[in-house]
């Protein structure tokens, strides 16, 4: 006789208090501006949230430059480089900046970092929109670095002055290994104060660990641009347990569930609860209605919107 089927529900998942910031930020500057509101980039790396402001006349760009001269604009959580917000003075845009304040901090200690003339070894993915800010502010001196494999192949002095700094969404144990060999690797090397990955992050890594172990499956809910989702899947996969992303309900497979009876699953940090309830009610039709919850951490932390928006919002 087979196992009784189940859900192991991780807490914490979905939104973390960097996109609730963000999400709202985008509110409150539709109540104060009106529609349509600019918006470089995603304002979060979720499909879902940003159909939904699409809806309300939020106009998602790819540029400042594409924004009308003299118009709001608001910049993601993922934050900007120096030369967006230069391109923004001289386009006369009013910037409403709803950068995550934990990348924030990332781009004060590559600022340092740069005025001490090291060698910036910035771990991070390519391309992707938050390794693009912090880049800018330093691109004279800053490298990135993606696999253990890259740091091993640097092509720099051992006694070069070096700091490393790490996307704030990437996998702990993959940036861990990376910051073994940097350490191994050179003499003078500084890093950030505190780990740059995020709380949030990591919180929603640790539940993915937690619930493997007793799972015959884990789904994270989460788009596919999403790192910090993409990382939770590798998590699992890494643990030897089946994994897999589901952006919505839609793109659910049933074939997943063949011989499964414990189905793990949690939400990266810009995907909203609503995509979890529907994998619940999708997963309930397949006889999965047992739900146990896993939570590892308690998260209170709670990142405000600019004030001047706030106070806007409540004279109107």
């Amino acid at each position: 006789m087979g196992r009784k089927k189940k859900v192991i529900l991780a807490e914490p998942r979905s939104f973390c208090a960097g996109v609730r910031r963000a999400i709202s930020i985008i509110e409150l500057a539709l109540e104060r501006h009106g529609a349509p509101l600019y918006v470089r980039k995603e304002i979060v790396h979720n499909h879902y949230v940003v159909r939904q402001l699409e809806r309300r006349g939020v106009l998602f760009v790819d540029s400042e430059e594409d924004v009308p001269e003299g118009a709001v604009c608001v910049f993601s959580a993922h934050g900007v480089s120096p030369q967006v917000r230069s391109n923004a003075r001289a386009r006369r845009l009013e910037v409403i900046d709803a950068t995550c304040p934990l990348v924030s901090k990332v781009h004060q200690e590559a600022k340092r970092f740069a005025r001490e003339e090291r060698t910036l070894l910035l771990v991070g993915h390519a391309g992707h929109e938050e390794v693009e800010g912090t880049f800018g502010h330093a691109p004279d001196r800053t490298l990135i670095v993606e696999t253990v494999e890259d740091a091993e192949r640097l092509d720099l002095p051992a006694d070069t002055p070096v700091a490393y700094l790490t996307q704030t969404t990437l996998s702990v144990d993959e940036t861990r290994d990376i910051v073994e060999v940097l350490r191994r690797r050179f003499t003078d090397l500084r890093g950030p104060g505190t780990d740059d990955i995020c709380f949030a992050s990591q919180n929603r890594q640790d539940a993915v660990k937690q619930v493997v172990p007793r799972s015959d499956l884990m789904l994270v809910v989460g788009s596919r641009n999403s790192s910090n989702s993409l990382r939770m899947v590798e998590v699992a996969r890494r643990l030897g347990v089946p994994a897999h992303l589901v952006p919505d309900v839609t793109e659910f497979d049933e074939s997943w569930l063949e011989g499964v009876s414990v189905v793990g699953l949690s939400a990266g940090a810009s995907a909203p609860e609503i995509l979890v309830d529907q994998v619940l009610e999708r997963l309930a039709d397949f006889g999965y209605r047992d739900i146990e919850i896993e939570q590892v951490a308690q998260e209170d932390v709670v990142f405000h919107p600019p004030t001047h928006l706030i106070d806007t919002a409540k004279a109107g």
